[in-house]
C-alpha cells in the first residue's frame, strides 16, 4: 500500500486501469492539481490502458441570478447544501446536524469540473476519450445527466 497525494505520488507499474470515483477529482481543490493527476494517472497506465472518473455535473443550472446555495438534504436533524463561485469554479458542501439540541457545522472545499475540462486534461496528458456514459449502467449521457461516468485511453504505442 502506498500513500500519498493522488495527483502526484508515483508507484512501481505500469497498470492497465487508474480510477477516481465518486467525484474524487473534485476533492484537488485547484486546476494544476488536476491536470497533474490526469498526468499522473496517464504515467502509470500501460499503452492501452484506460483512467475511469466518475463524478458529478456542477447544478449551476439550479441557481438565479445572485444565489449561490443548493440544497441536497433537508430533514428534521440533518441539512445539506452546496455553495458554489461560478468565477473560480470552487465549491462548498456544508453538513449541519443537530445532536442533543446542539448545531453541528462542517464544511468541505471541492473544485467542481466540466466534462469538456477533463477532455482537455486527458488530452495534455496524451490520452483521449474512449466513453462518457450517465453512470454505470452505460446509460447515455446528456445534456440533463447529473453525473458522468468517463473513460479515457492512453493509445497503444
Amino acid at each position: 500500500m502506498t500513500v500519498g497525494d493522488f495527483a502526484t505520488t508515483r508507484v512501481p507499474g505500469p497498470f492497465s486501469l487508474a480510477y477516481l470515483v465518486y467525484n474524487t477529482i473534485n476533492n484537488l481543490t485547484s486546476q494544476d492539481a488536476q491536470v497533474a493527476c490526469f498526468a499522473n494517472a496517464a504515467a502509470h497506465l500501460r499503452p492501452g490502458g484506460c483512467f475511469i472518473v466518475e463524478v458529478g455535473v456542477p447544478e449551476l443550472r439550479l441557481l438565479p441570478p445572485g444565489q449561490t446555495a443548493v440544497p441536497f438534504r433537508t430533514g428534521p436533524v440533518r441539512w445539506g447544501f452546496d455553495t458554489y463561485d461560478p468565477a473560480t469554479q470552487a465549491m462548498t458542501s456544508h453538513h449541519l446536524t443537530i445532536r442533543d439540541g446542539r448545531a453541528e457545522h462542517r464544511s468541505v472545499p471541492f473544485r467542481y469540473v466540466w466534462p469538456a475540462e477533463l477532455d482537455l486534461m486527458a488530452r495534455l496528458a496524451g490520452m483521449r476519450l474512449r466513453h462518457r456514459w450517465e453512470d454505470w449502467s452505460r446509460a447515455p449521457f446528456t445534456g440533463e445527466s447529473r453525473k458522468h461516468v468517463s473513460v479515457w485511453e492512453k493509445p497503444a504505442a
